[in-house]
């Protein structure tokens, strides 16, 4: 399927068919795609194929604890919403919370569901920039480590300083038109 740009992709996962289309009344299609499943089960193999922006579980699912599920996920940049009774609000929510779950209780009005799902988005959205902040330190540092590696096997095999090292990597990268990692990755140890 071809993703309208913006159109962000909600799943749905209740046993509860009038909750499912109670949710396409209150997230406009312009703005959201929306796909509903029974189960935990099947909301993951959803989640592996298509991937999915928001996941919204009203609970109690047939085959898993919808926090237990949650937190499968927490550390990926998928929003997550939990809908529970007011029976078991307060010690879902509490547990939740500390997890980045919104947790809303049912009854929820439609205006409360269509303003966590845009959190929730805004959420996704920092996540993600630091997802992308997170893997350029990564390759800095690995960079780092192999220009490190590459200067100790100057040292240790050339008899150079370490000032030797390091400008005769730089200067092999500026003639090499390479990167200091590159040109440090091609020094064998």
């Amino acid at each position: 399927m071809i993703r309208i740009k913006n159109l962000r992709s909600v799943l749905i996962v209740s046993e509860n068919k009038a909750f499912y289309e109670n949710i396409l009344t209150v997230l406009p299609p312009d703005e959201f795609e929306i796909k509903h499943v029974l189960s935990c089960g099947e909301a993951r193999r959803c989640i592996q194929n298509r991937g999915v922006d928001i996941v919204i579980l009203k609970m109690p699912l047939p085959d898993e604890h919808g926090l237990l599920f949650a937190r499968d996920f927490i550390d990926s940049p998928i929003g997550i919403m939990l809908i529970c009774s007011p029976e078991v609000y307060h010690l879902i929510s509490a547990e939740g919370e500390q997890d980045g779950i919104v947790v809303l209780t049912d009854p929820c009005p439609p205006a409360f569901i269509y303003v966590a799902a845009k959190m929730l988005l805004c959420m996704i959205s920092r996540l993600e920039k630091l997802h992308a902040k997170n893997r350029t330190l990564e390759e800095k540092m690995q960079d780092i480590r192999i220009v490190n590696k590459a200067k100790w096997a100057l040292i240790d095999k050339k008899g150079m300083s370490e000032a030797e090292a390091h400008r005769y990597i730089e200067k092999l990268a500026m003639d090499k038109r390479m990167t200091n990692g590159e040109v440090a990755d091609t020094i064998s140890v």
